[in-house]
């Protein structure tokens, strides 16, 4: 598959009107650094990066690289709510489930599901641990943690490694996008001209370049250096200052670096037939 652009975005879920955490950095098919995309206001919300993001893939055909789950465990109980009678069967499904669930709230905010019954039983979630609650892996996190590293269990919503809060928000922005642009791998068509989203996990990229974070530093600018020299991309101007509350723009960087260099590889988009139903990270 060829591509135009390469976007990275370290993803929040969080329910304020703008999301600090929230980078995106962006490169084309060279060896340039990404660059990071400044938002029009202070700080990126959910809503005003999609309205940017659906005007870049109206000019370009853009890989896209969202951090969070794209779907929940599924083969471990053959279903992604066990014992719920109208359970979605299908990603599709879910996605529709979970936004209509949290339609009046604005901003793509996800966490209205805490309080409804019967799936509020499945989360761990800010002062309600469901009745359902465990930590459940899908295939391509199992496939990861044995590789490299792992992320947090999906319906994990508490402290800060989790991810349940994002994927939330994030299926909320698939089930808008599904129809404009092909999501990966659930539905990849190359043979049209329609940009593709793909999970991603600026983590693993890091440690699978085999660069960790320094205790109570994080990634240094000659850390970050390191992992984009191996994926065949320039270091970082001079001048660069890394930001974001938890060197989100690093992730975002290293993310949009990582596609490129993975999405040339044949072998990457050959995935386990559970990710049809479960999501695939893209690179694992």
């Amino acid at each position: 598959m060829e591509f135009d652009n390469f976007i990275g975005i370290d993803w929040s879920g969080d329910k304020n009107k703008y999301q600090r955490g929230i980078s995106v950095a962006k490169c084309e098919m060279n060896q340039n650094t990404p660059k990071i995309i400044q938002p029009k206001d202070k700080y990126w919300s959910r809503r005003s990066l999609i309205e940017w993001l659906i005007k870049e893939i109206n000019t370009k055909k853009t890989l896209i690289g969202f951090d969070f789950a794209f779907s929940y465990p599924f083969y471990d109980y053959f279903s992604y709510f066990p014992g719920i009678r109208d359970s979605p069967s299908s990603p599709h499904g879910l996605w529709e489930k979970i936004d209509n669930i949290n339609n009046k709230i604005p901003n793509f905010y996800g966490g209205r599901i805490w309080v409804q019954e019967p799936y509020s039983n499945f989360f761990n979630a800010p002062n309600l641990k469901g009745l359902f609650y465990k930590s459940r892996r899908r295939h391509t996190e199992i496939h990861a943690k044995n590789k490299i590293h792992s992320p947090s269990p999906t319906f994990n919503c508490v402290g800060p490694g989790a991810v349940g809060t994002g994927s939330l928000a994030g299926m909320r922005v698939l089930n808008l996008l599904k129809n404009k642009i092909n999501i990966w791998p659930f539905n990849s068509n190359s043979s049209n001209k329609k940009s593709l989203a793909v999970e991603i996990f600026p983590t693993y990229y890091f440690r699978y370049a085999g660069i960790k974070p320094e205790k109570k530093i994080g990634y240094t600018k000659n850390k970050i250096n390191e992992a984009l020299n191996y994926y065949n991309c320039n270091s970082l101007p001079e001048n660069i200052i890394i930001g974001g509350p938890d060197q989100d723009d690093a992730d975002a960087i290293i993310s949009a670096a990582a596609l490129r260099f993975f999405s040339a590889n044949k072998k990457t988009w050959i995935v386990q037939g559970f990710s049809k139903k479960e999501g695939w990270i893209f690179g694992v």
